[in-house]
């Protein structure tokens, strides 16, 4: 049995991308994993698994649950500033993170109770009716239901709703390009900068990472933003905050925005402190001193490193004190109003103003 396949009963969407093995079993090949099926097996992201002859997604139109956010929150600093973002996950994960700071909802095992039965016609109304300017696919990791992504996507940009996930980009190349295409902005989840912490915390491939993001910068109009959450002791060394930097630069260029996370103890990792604020404001020196443009520190509360700077004259453009606004000095969008600089990103005239408030939204009130 492949590690972390189930054998269970299971109903669901028609799935997309797996093939057929010579013994008989069948691969899903969504994500580098290629989980290696039985009939009844379920792969380890526990959402998609074999029924007979084909792959099934059982968690299509079924969610944890959804949330008016703030879009800082995503965090997406440079898209649609001061907007609401209505937030949803499924259940699931393809990763295996010990210090997931959503455990309950992405290895959760009991969702056929919890659910709300979410079509992508009426996520899309919802958002539309409420104000909300874009749909997060988020809370677990989107790419495990990208058909339900993909779909729900496509009502959205109907309605004219834009499209936001929130993922670790562990994805293979095929997929990779339908799930993306669906989408207009993007916050990578890159864990670390070392295959060892890969592989002891996540479970996963550092490198199929990477080629996601490079993938995202070069090969899409998607905006990106990039967030690590530092652990102490784990990836919050100099060396290695000096080679993810530079690896940002060298790669994707100066103007993906960079976000360090502060750690709380969460799931299975109670054990380490929580992220001081000097360890993220070194990490927050560290990329400035080697060319990242936009970095920003999150989970704590320090405006200087949550605001947005002019990279030419040093104006601050966008004030931020947690996910409230205060300061906005663009023109025209996206123009320095000083110099006269273009500052990256995807903006308007003026910022929104729903603040930091989050609000609860039952979908079926939209069916």
């Amino acid at each position: 049995m492949t590690e972390g396949a189930e054998t269970t009963q299971m109903t669901g969407a028609p799935a997309r991308y797996w093939s057929r093995l010579a013994d008989g079993r069948l691969q899903c090949d969504l994500c580098p994993r290629l989980c290696k099926l039985q009939d009844g097996q379920r792969g380890l992201c526990f959402v998609r698994g074999r029924a007979g002859d084909s792959m099934v997604l059982t968690t299509y139109g079924r969610s944890s649950g959804f949330c008016i956010d703030p879009i800082e929150k995503k965090p997406l600093n440079h898209f649609l500033p001061g907007t609401p973002v209505m937030s949803f996950g499924t259940a699931g994960c393809n990763l295996t993170c010990k210090f997931c700071q959503n455990w309950d909802i992405s290895k959760s095992r009991e969702m056929d109770r919890l659910m709300d039965q979410a079509p992508p016609e009426a996520i899309a109304r919802a958002a539309a009716r409420t104000g909300c300017r874009s749909v997060a696919y988020t809370y677990n990791d989107p790419v495990i239901f990208l058909e339900y992504a993909v779909d729900t996507a496509a009502a959205c940009r109907e309605q004219g709703i834009k499209n936001v996930a929130v993922s670790a980009g562990y994805i293979c190349a095929e997929p990779r390009v339908e799930f993306y295409a669906a989408m207009d902005a993007v916050n990578i989840d890159l864990k670390a900068f070392t295959q060892d912490f890969y592989t002891r915390l996540c479970s996963s491939q550092l490198d199929a990472v990477l080629e996601t993001l490079k993938y995202i910068r070069h090969e899409t109009d998607v905006w990106l933003e990039i967030t690590t959450l530092l652990i102490p002791g784990e990836n919050d060394s100099e060396a290695e905050l000096e080679a993810l930097t530079q690896w940002v630069i060298e790669n994707l260029g100066p103007d993906v925005p960079l976000h360090f996370s502060a750690f709380h103890a969460d799931h299975k990792m109670r054990d380490k402190p929580s992220t001081p604020l000097d360890t993220l404001l070194r990490a927050w020196r560290i990329a400035r001193k080697n060319g990242v443009r936009h970095v920003y520190t999150g989970n704590v509360h320090h405006k200087e490193t949550a605001s947005t700077y002019c990279h030419s004259c040093g104006l601050r453009l966008i004030g931020r004190d947690w996910y409230e606004l205060s300061d906005w000095t663009l023109r025209d969008g996206n123009v320095c109003s000083r110099c006269g600089t273009q500052c990256v990103g995807v903006f308007e005239d003026q910022p929104g103003q729903w603040g930091a408030k989050r609000q609860p939204v039952r979908i079926g009130e939209f069916s």
